[in-house]
């Protein structure tokens, strides 16, 4: 842990490949621009590619890489709940996994791989994009493809990012989101993204970004990129998912927005979101069994409505509380800042206010999108 990760990409050791997926011309591009040993296995056979038992072999397949096809949709909506506040996000799904190994990560539960899976049909991802693009109905479409793997934890490999901005750079209705814990942007530079790409960080207090985000780009190098993409004409929006209780988490989080703002213009930052820790409770086993140093589910938690542990939630208003008035204080007016998967109730007590009084999240991203 004591190396700084600007690309965690270079921790693959080996890449395997569907055997119905080797000839295609984009496997060849990743498999020239990876150089590492490859391997190719029988479609749907997962046997071969990492041996033991999930998920005590998940630290191991975080070092494979699986090229192969999706044969169900790449784009879906965001699963969130009835019982809190949903952003209406949809999604990518490029693959899953990351070489990344956050110990909070709800991948481990979620998944039931350990080696780490890109789909090489990039074809079927963009006629699915224009299809469903051309019969959406709303103002804009907000999608990204951080949601079962970081945007750009193997795009030095694979390249997608470039196809996707480029793509975006086109459309009227889609805005892309990159979202990711690295510092890898060399892909976005020079790119024509027409103001259609938002590039996002997930951040954190130090203490976690450096005990708890294993082979994640530490802060500064984290910000270091998010001033390039400025510099290169992208919007930014940044995560603080999730929020963590420890000892001084108060100054730690307050130091982070101190440098965030030091280095990006608020009027650069779309959408800032905020969640507390929350997990499904077969992570906890999981996560301290990988990580049995971890202390960051020692705190008490209790089982809310959709089944997931959180703090209680006065400890949480606490906490939203601290960061929002901090970030309301620094971002622009026409920043959304919004509670990740929170109670009309937590938004009421921290903001003043509830989601439809301004016609729901997801009407308050899409201003946040247009606004100049």
């Amino acid at each position: 842990m004591g190396r700084n990760w600007v690309d965690p990409s270079v921790h693959l050791k080996r890449i395997f490949i569907e055997s119905s997926c080797e000839d295609l011309d984009y496997t060849k591009e990743i498999i020239d621009r990876a150089a590492l040993p490859v391997t190719v296995v029988e479609d749907r056979d997962r046997v071969s590619i990492v041996g033991g038992h999930y998920p005590a072999n998940l630290t191991e397949g975080k070092r494979s890489l699986l090229l192969c096809r999706n044969e169900g949709e790449f784009v879906k909506d965001c699963p969130g709940t009835r019982e809190y506040r949903c952003c209406g996000y949809r999604i990518i799904n490029t693959g899953s996994g990351c070489p990344m190994d956050c110990v909070y990560c709800i991948l481990q539960a979620y998944l039931n791989t350990p080696y780490l899976s890109f789909f090489v049909n990039i074809e079927d991802l963009f006629a699915e994009l224009v299809r469903k693009m051309a019969a959406y109905d709303g103002p804009v479409m907000r999608i990204g493809t951080g949601e079962f793997t970081d945007s750009m934890a193997l795009d030095r490999i694979t390249g997608l990012s470039r196809r996707l901005v480029e793509f975006f750079g086109g459309q009227d209705k889609g805005v892309l989101e990159l979202k990711t814990k690295s510092a890898y942007v060399d892909n976005l530079c020079d790119l024509d993204h027409n103001g259609r790409t938002i590039v996002a960080w997930s951040l954190n207090g130090q203490a976690i970004a450096r005990g708890q985000e294993i082979r994640a780009a530490p802060l500064d190098q984290r910000l270091t990129a998010a001033r390039k993409c400025v510099d290169w004409g992208y919007s930014l929006a940044f995560h603080f998912d999730p929020i963590i209780v420890y000892p001084g988490w108060e100054s730690e989080y307050q130091n982070v927005i101190d440098k965030l703002f030091a280095v990006v213009p608020s009027e650069r930052i779309k959408w800032i979101s905020l969640g507390a820790l929350r997990y499904i409770p077969s992570l906890k086993q999981i996560a301290t069994s990988r990580f049995p140093h971890a202390t960051i589910f020692d705190h008490e938690f209790i089982e809310s409505m959709d089944g997931k542990k959180r703090y209680f939630r006065t400890l949480r208003v606490e906490m939203y509380k601290l960061l929002y008035d901090l970030l309301r204080r620094r971002c622009e007016e026409r920043t959304c800042i919004y509670f990740c998967m929170e109670s009309d109730e937590i938004w009421r007590e921290v903001t003043g206010f509830e989601p439809a009084e301004r016609g729901g999240i997801s009407a308050m991203l899409d201003d946040a999108v247009t606004a100049s």
